[in-house]
């Protein structure tokens, strides 16, 4: 007989990226809070920093009368400064932002309190490591006021850690609450993150790597301390996918207990004649941006290829990406093809402003044919002379010269609408691409690739991204044809992986209109798969695991 599964009365998940858009954690929060919320109707409950302190936070709805009652006694009995309302999201569930910055005054004994009860070494703290433990210890003292206040000992509660920023929470909720079951999350570990970042060889060489010894020669003891003690300490430890997985086990001594492979919904990619709408805008938009910029007429059979994410130059791919858009240009076999290639990199750089000229071109309707300085960027930075991008295109000779058939434009600004340019969210102007390209080395989910295909764009991504391992799990995916390219990454292959890009692209561009239009319905496809309907069960076997390794860790007590 198949034992039933433990379920919780209540959820609480804490993040630095509840109603707070950094990176990936704020898409698998936001987009699996609405399965959550339609199955425990206000009993998930988010926990997240209050960083804009009363100003207007766009995707926080406050609210005065719900848990009123509780609030006042937070604020007043415990301390604590909270606010309480929606997320701003589907399913709109329930917030508690917290000011963590009163538990400053209390660090060094947060910290001695937490070497002594687990070992974490907060000695060698630096950078971000402090605001985030605050907000951690604050979140924690929250889920307990709230827990004490409202929750009968004989309801299920869940306390879910996404992190190493929030690990610290799990920790004092395990010692100080040990009725609420915890689970932690590492999205990516960050001793991993950074091996990669330094351009030391992860894959070939991670069996050999000790995470103590490289913590310490990388000045990451601290991080990696509390992300280590915290998987190893809790009653569920979790990562997001395989590949991540193999991390842990050598890298933190511990495996996932289960891997909480990362979904998403597809709310926000628009249907039928709406689709058919925005695509068009979209690309309208960036063909009147490259005419204003290069002073070049592009017909409606540009090929536009994009890339983007957070601007980690060798994790994320872009050099890749570049490399493989300048080996495209001098092509033999893309002569053959009489169109014209814009390659579109959108990743938030250090901007200064958008640049004048710039605007003051896209703001007549004129059509232009010579191109303004520096035809390859659309805002200014501070950093001109340091820009990782901007060095590799001047290195390989990449000016956008009027006889270059392919052509790069660096949009360097956070797509939130109102950037100065492009003036589209991201997600109004990505399905305006033809085809996508995520080259990534360091990548545990893919959450870029994933809405990629989501809004119907043939993608290329790798094995070493947990999107591309799963994709590569399926029998029915060969090739961009049909909607997904899955390239072999390796510590050592670059030039093989550019130049694969290359030839994937040139693929793409030998498929006739009814190819093309079933490898957008492929991708489509494939996006339906990676749904939180399909995935959502993963967490509840973690609520399983954490319910019974709590119940049996209470009678040890």
């Amino acid at each position: 007989m198949i034992e039933e599964l433990l379920t919780p009365d209540y959820i609480f998940e804490a993040s630095w990226e509840v109603c707070n858009k950094v990176g990936g954690i704020y898409t698998v929060l936001s987009t699996r809070a609405k399965t959550l919320q339609e199955r425990l109707r206000n009993r998930i409950i988010f926990v997240g920093p209050d960083i804009w302190l009363g100003k207007e936070n766009p995707t926080f709805i406050e609210s005065d009368t719900l848990f009123s009652a509780w609030r006042e006694y937070a604020i007043h009995h415990d301390g604590l400064k909270v606010r309480v309302g929606r997320w701003n999201i589907p399913g709109e569930p329930i917030v508690i932002l917290v000011d963590f910055m009163p538990f400053f005054a209390m660090k060094n004994e947060i910290y001695a309190q937490m070497w002594t009860d687990y070992g974490v070494d907060s000695l060698h703290a630096y950078g971000d490591y402090d605001e985030s433990s605050m907000f951690a210890i604050a979140a924690a003292k929250v889920v307990e006021s709230y827990y004490r206040y409202n929750i009968s000992i004989t309801e299920k509660v869940i306390f879910q850690a996404h992190e190493w920023m929030t690990g610290m929470s799990a920790l004092y909720l395990q010692k100080n609450v040990p009725e609420i079951a915890t689970i932690f999350t590492t999205h990516a570990t960050s001793i991993g993150r950074s091996i990669a970042g330094n351009n030391k060889p992860l894959y070939d060489y991670l069996f050999a790597y000790n995470g103590d010894q490289m913590a310490a020669e990388l000045n990451m003891q601290s991080k990696h301390s509390i992300e280590k003690q915290t998987a190893h300490a809790v009653d569920c430890f979790t990562t997001v996918s395989e590949i991540t997985n193999t991390e842990c086990k050598e890298l933190l001594d511990k495996p996932a207990d289960v891997v909480l492979v990362n979904g998403f919904e597809d709310d926000f990619v628009p249907k039928a004649t709406s689709y058919t709408g925005k695509m068009k805008r979209a690309r309208k938009t960036m063909l009147r941006v490259a005419n204003c910029l290069l002073g070049e007429q592009f017909g409606d059979d540009t090929l536009i290829i994009g890339t983007s994410g957070r601007y980690e130059f060798k994790n994320k791919g872009i050099d890749v990406f570049i490399d493989a858009m300048h080996r495209l240009n001098y092509s033999a076999e893309f002569n053959k093809f009489n169109r014209k290639v814009l390659a579109f990199i959108t990743v938030p750089a250090w901007t200064m402003e958008p640049r004048a000229d710039l605007q003051y071109r896209l703001s007549t309707y004129e059509d232009y044919d010579t191109p303004l300085t520096q035809p390859y960027i659309t805002h200014w930075l501070h950093n001109m002379h340091e820009d990782r991008v901007l060095n590799m295109m001047h290195y390989l000779g990449m000016r956008n010269d009027p006889n270059d058939k392919v052509k790069v434009i660096f949009v360097p600004s956070y797509l939130n609408g109102d950037d100065g340019i492009v003036n589209k969210s991201y997600y109004d102007l990505v399905l305006g691409n033809d085809l996508s390209v995520y080259a990534s080395y360091y990548e545990p989910w893919g959450y870029t690739p994933t809405e990629s295909v989501a809004f119907h764009v043939p993608t290329i991504t790798t094995d070493l991204a947990g999107f591309g391992r799963w994709v590569k799990e399926m029998d029915n995916v060969k090739g961009i044809s049909d909607g997904v390219e899955v390239l072999h990454r390796s510590d050592y292959n670059y030039h093989e992986v550019a130049d694969a890009v290359r030839d994937t692209v040139l693929s793409h561009l030998s498929l006739d209109r009814n190819q093309v239009k079933a490898a957008r319905r492929r991708a489509a496809y494939i996006a339906e798969k990676a749904l939180w309907k399909h995935f959502i069960t993963y967490y509840y076997q973690a609520y399983d695991f954490a319910l019974r390794r709590a119940k049996e860790r209470l009678t040890h007590i």
